[in-house]
């Protein structure tokens, strides 16, 4: 049973049935008189999600990728080791993300993938289905990696990355502030806290 959940399309057609033939029966118990309404099936779309794998692996992670490190870096808001580090971290910690096979022996869709989809959403503030004809998500596939991404960077990162700064995580931002010509500056974003001759007024 493990692995037919490990292949998120299956899981998407077989929860949508089930959800349809138990609503169905529900309103025929609770309405007997009235003709149940006519059930909507979705088509399911092959996407050839192992096309998607290879052509990301192709573009960014090869050994001579058609892109270079600087527009990685421009497209995810990251470089490349980085990236790598959290799709690591992220599939060895969170389940979800680990590849597995279905029950016909086909892989699922690969963490990079996953991973990939959910950076590019949050990077571009894209909408859950722009990731699908590039990397080979559907819509609610692309959602759940969402949650499951956020869930994971918050266990996984959050001690070191996510808590308040220490003393000493507060003296290097000020002195690295200082060095760029800005003492005292802790995190301003906004003109707020720092006078500037070409700051806008309007």
């Amino acid at each position: 049973m493990s692995n037919w959940s490990s292949d998120q399309e299956v899981d998407d057609i077989v929860e949508e049935e089930v959800d349809s033939i138990v609503e169905e029966i529900q309103y025929n118990y609770t309405h007997p008189d009235v003709p149940p309404a006519p059930i909507i099936r979705r088509v399911h779309i092959e996407r050839d999600r192992e096309e998607g794998h290879t052509r990301l692996w192709n573009d960014y992670f090869s050994d001579n990728p058609t892109y270079t490190n600087d527009m990685f870096r421009r497209r995810f808001r990251m470089n490349k080791p980085l990236f790598l580090r959290i799709v690591t971290a992220i599939e060895n910690g969170v389940p979800y993300f680990r590849q597995r096979r279905d029950a016909t022996g086909r892989l699922g869709l690969s963490a990079l993938q996953k991973c990939t989809a959910v950076i590019r959403l949050m990077a571009y503030g894209y909408s859950a289905d722009a990731v699908d004809e590039y990397l080979r998500l559907a819509e609610t596939t692309s959602h759940k990696c969402l949650l499951h991404f956020v869930e994971g960077v918050i266990n996984l990162f959050g001690n070191e990355y996510l808590r308040r700064p220490t003393a000493k995580d507060l003296q290097r931002l000020l002195n690295i502030g200082e060095q760029r010509g800005f003492p005292g500056m802790i995190g301003s974003i906004d003109c707020m806290d720092w006078e500037w001759k070409n700051c806008p007024t309007a």
